[in-house]
């Protein structure tokens, strides 16, 4: 027994290292094709741009629906914004689940614009059924109106926004216009700031590239028109998933429905003002994508579509499988520097400055275009594509646990990311699920204990990697931490619109 014993531990150590270099030039495989894929993106960006009618007289009706729950801090701000919309013939909805002072506010600011002759009504459902979705489905039973524009509770549209958009529907192949996010708070703070460059990542570069070389995009669940028979055609909103504006715009596209992409539109909103709030965001997208690619991937294959336009669909829904990579290349990373010797009796610590440039070199030249097209001063705010990458390898716990979520689970509970409004710091944090916050300061503790024991052994071309992903897990938990322990109090702050 003792000799069984010992030949299987001699197995199990012989093969361990094996397995480990294996496994990490896997992950780094799969992270580098994604990386080749930011590239292609850039490419297609070269593409000539669709002519889109930027004026026209055309001055339908518009339902501009404003689905909110909970939303006090905001909702007043929105009503007064999508009031002001310079528009001839505009029907506004405010559908309201709230179960706080929300609906108090909303109808004090309902009487108001009713009383100054605009269209607008307050829509109570008895129950939450479907979430978001259901509430959008519930409006459209309510009017007839051939156009409905979607904003979030965040969002601060310019007067001039239906001026700007509608005539990109004239087209009728046309079944959505989307608009550019704007960041209102983009200044608050460094988190901001990172956010901000991530979303002006896929609203400046893969939205822009999509539209340009025909390919299937999204509606992103606010500051976008659709056309009523585009939803209809669809199927209509559906709650199965809790992405149901990707649900939706996939399923309006694989019917023959043509979407427009206006970039040169900016619809200014607010960033998630927290990391748990941000986290909470991300968790939502990510876990829903996954849902809608189980629902939609084989209508996507089995579609007329050319191979180009399925290939890049299917690729946009399991892009998120990404984060599964990132998490498991962190934690191979520390293990592999030591496998490596084992397995090939050499240091190869070159390998690390390698998967520095396959798996960042890429990242840096997509946010460096999406910061130098969105009008971002490149020279000055360089430092923040690395604070970007090490934020994303920071919430790859979370978003490994959304993939997985939305893999193996149907669940489509909308839980809604807090808005701050006027406030400086924002009055609600969310909770996080514990084990995720433990796996992210467990990854922390393993990565300042792997960069001193790389630094004793003098592995110093592997430090960079190490501590680019050892300051994401950092400061990704301790902010989490610090969150979950402070007392918020409300301080004001200037939010007038902004372009950025």
């Amino acid at each position: 027994m003792n000799l069984e014993t010992g030949w299987a531990t001699h197995v199990a150590l012989m093969w361990t290292p094996w397995l480990i270099v294996a496994l990490y030039f896997t992950a780094l495989a799969g992270l580098a094709a994604w990386g080749f894929h930011r590239l292609v993106l850039l490419h297609w960006l070269k593409s000539k741009p669709e002519h889109l009618k930027t004026s026209v007289q055309f001055s339908p009706e518009v339902l501009v629906q404003l689905p909110i729950f909970n939303e006090s801090l905001v909702v007043e701000r929105l009503i007064d914004s999508i009031a002001g919309l310079d528009w001839p013939h505009l029907v506004i909805q405010v559908l309201d689940d709230s179960t706080d002072e929300t609906s108090e506010k909303a109808g004090e600011r309902i009487q108001y614009w009713r009383r100054k002759g605009v269209d607008i009504s307050h829509i109570r459902r008895s129950d939450r059924s479907g979430f978001k979705a259901g509430a959008l489905a519930h409006g459209l039973e309510l009017n007839d109106s051939p156009f409905v524009a979607i904003f979030d509770a965040d969002f601060v549209p310019r007067p001039q926004f239906l001026r700007q958009m509608m005539p990109s529907l004239f087209d009728s192949r046309v079944g959505m216009v989307q608009a550019r996010w704007g960041h209102i708070n983009r200044d608050q703070s460094l988190l901001t700031r990172l956010e901000s460059l991530i979303l002006d990542g896929h609203f400046v570069v893969e939205h822009t590239a999509r539209f340009r070389r025909s390919c299937f995009f999204n509606f992103n669940g606010t500051a976008g028109i659709w056309r009523r028979d585009c939803i209809e055609d669809a199927g209509g909103w559906a709650h199965d998933t809790i992405t149901e504006d990707l649900d939706l715009s996939y399923r309006a596209q694989l019917k023959g429905w043509k979407f427009a992409y206006r970039d040169d539109v900016i619809a200014p909103a607010e960033v998630p003002g927290t990391v748990r709030a941000f986290l909470t965001q991300q968790h939502r997208w990510a876990k829903g994508t996954v849902q809608t690619a189980r629902k939609l991937t084989g209508s996507i294959l089995q579609s007329d579509f050319p191979l180009t336009v399925r290939l890049e669909a299917i690729n946009h829904l399991l892009m998120v499988a990404a984060y599964p990579a990132i998490f498991l290349l962190a934690v191979l990373l520390p293990m592999s520097i030591g496998a490596r010797e084992a397995v090939f009796d050499v240091n190869l610590q070159f390998i690390d400055i390698a998967t520095i440039l396959a798996t960042t070199g890429s990242l840096v030249l997509f946010y460096g275009s999406a910061m130098h097209k969105g009008g971002e001063s490149l020279m000055k705010r360089w430092w923040e594509i690395p604070c970007a990458m090490a934020l994303g390898v920071g919430s790859s716990a979370s978003q490994t646990m959304a993939v997985l979520e939305g893999l193996f689970s149907s669940d489509a509970t909308f839980i809604r990311t807090p808005k701050q409004g006027g406030l400086r710091i924002p009055q609600v944090v969310p909770q996080i699920p514990s084990a995720q916050l433990l796996i992210t300061l467990g990854m922390t503790i393993y990565y300042l204990e792997s960069m001193g024991r790389a630094a004793l052994n003098h592995n110093w071309l592997s430090l960079p990697l190490l501590a680019l992903f050892g300051s994401g897990f950092l400061c990704v938990s301790l902010s989490q931490l610090l969150e979950g322990s402070r007392t918020v109090e409300a301080v004001e702050m200037d939010v007038a619109p902004a372009a950025k």
